[in-house]
């Protein structure tokens, strides 16, 4: 088959290109911009454009017809390359519908990892044990790793590890053979109109998987009922913290279910399990450090940030944080829990504007000042941008002692990455 992703160097569609040519299939693309990800491609030597006019989808249409434009959900219906792959009658789906035909065809059972927040670095976890003990897998990462690419396929796997979003309601397209969900907050306005809409997602997930797993709070938030196919665990059957070395309380609790998953299917024992955890290094972009006391992180919502300042508070007795709103209709459904009990564990906030994206033209974009009106502790709070000043900010806290924390899920990643390249 020969398949064309358009947003090839997203941490969502270039997985599933990696996946599809590890399958055999002719794979092409492009996006509009290089990223961590296009690296990968290139090793693969997997050809992309950088720009999307359409002038490369229909050359490589010319060179040997397409069979399937995939594309991710953000791509809007008058995008130049939707629009001529359509009149080229090229077949179009988003990259769930992609993703659900490649599990059927290839006869795999899908795990899949579904939740507002952790599902990213939990998906990472699974698949670093099931390698460590040496199980076939194939598996799709919203992001970048260091033991290994983003997406592949092994031929020789029973199962499928998937980072299973609830964006654009992409994990509904799924029937998984197991499901673990890692945490349930309120989320994706643009999405779900009302806070019941997302509970009832979460609760038709529940009844799509053959077997879930869940914490106790979860469930309840969810309204669905623990049951044979329905496995609630509670705060106490938490992975020992005294053996289990990894930094951060969410980190700790995700990697129970992990264990879980693995007891459920009876791969290995609760000893050998703690012993592949502790040896876990990590996801990018999940509290990464890129230089000594310099860490970037993807979280952007307010639970994320009082569980990775947790983390970082148990790295270092200091830490300030940069931190990067992310996209301005979440912001008006969140504002109201920007509170002090959030940021408890920051000693100084640097706050930059909201980095904007798939936005409503009508609503006001909320300012730094809007956002914070119910921060007391003001003395700490401060208003900034991503620029030379905010460099020397960061490297004076770093100077004396400081761990500096970079969060958001917008421009600041790559911003900080080269700063951090510059101050090497």
């Amino acid at each position: 088959m020969n398949i064309y992703f358009s947003g090839i160097g997203g941490v969502g569609i270039g997985p599933l290109a990696e996946i599809a040519h590890d399958a055999g299939h002719t794979v092409t693309g492009s996006d509009m911009a290089e990223s961590r990800v296009t690296q990968q491609l290139k090793e693969k030597n997997i050809a992309f454009a950088i720009g999307q006019d359409g002038t490369f989808l229909e050359a490589q249409h010319r060179k040997q017809p397409l069979d399937w434009f995939v594309y991710t959900s953000a791509l809007p219906d008058t995008h130049p390359e939707l629009v001529r792959a359509k009149e080229l009658g090229i077949r179009t789906g988003k990259r769930d519908e992609y993703l659900a035909e490649f599990i059927k065809e290839h006869n795999l059972k899908m795990i899949a990892i579904a939740g507002t927040h952790g599902k990213t670095g939990t998906t990472g976890l699974a698949v670093w044990a099931f390698k460590q003990l040496g199980i076939p897998v194939s598996y799709s990462v919203g992001t970048t790793l260091s033991f290994g690419p983003s997406g592949a396929y092994d031929p020789a796997s029973e199962y499928f590890i998937y980072e299973c979003d609830e964006f654009d309601r992409n994990f509904l397209h799924f029937n998984p053979e197991v499901s673990l969900i890692t945490s349930v907050d309120y989320d994706h306005p643009d999405t779900y109109p009302t806070e019941e809409n997302y509970k009832h997602a979460f609760y038709q997930y529940t009844q799509q998987s053959s077997h879930t797993i869940l914490w106790e709070s979860d469930r309840e938030y969810i309204g669905v009922s623990a049951s044979d196919t329905v496995e609630v665990h509670h705060p106490d059957e938490a992975l020992p913290p005294e053996r289990l070395h990894l930094h951060g309380a969410h980190i700790r609790r995700n990697a129970t279910l992990v264990w879980k998953l693995l007891s459920y299917l009876r791969l290995t024992s609760e000893d050998s399990a703690i012993e592949i955890f502790n040896q876990f290094p990590g996801t990018d972009r999940r509290f990464e450090k890129l230089a000594p006391l310099l860490y970037t992180d993807y979280g952007h919502h307010p639970k994320e940030i009082a569980a990775t300042l947790q983390l970082a508070r148990e790295v270092a007795s200091h830490v300030t944080l940069i931190y990067q709103p992310h996209q301005n209709q979440r912001q008006h459904e969140i504002k109201d829990d920007y509170v002090d009990a959030i940021f408890e564990n920051a000693d100084e906030i640097y706050w930059l504007p909201t980095h904007l994206t798939r936005e409503n033209p009508n609503q006001a974009t909320l300012t730094p000042a809007e956002l914070t009106t119910k921060l007391g502790s003001k003395d700490k709070l401060h208003f900034t941008e991503l620029n030379p000043e905010l460099e020397s900010i960061i490297t004076v806290a770093r100077a004396s002692g400081s761990l500096v924390l970079c969060m958001g899920a917008g421009s600041i990643d790559a911003w900080v990455r080269a700063y951090a390249q510059r101050s090497q």
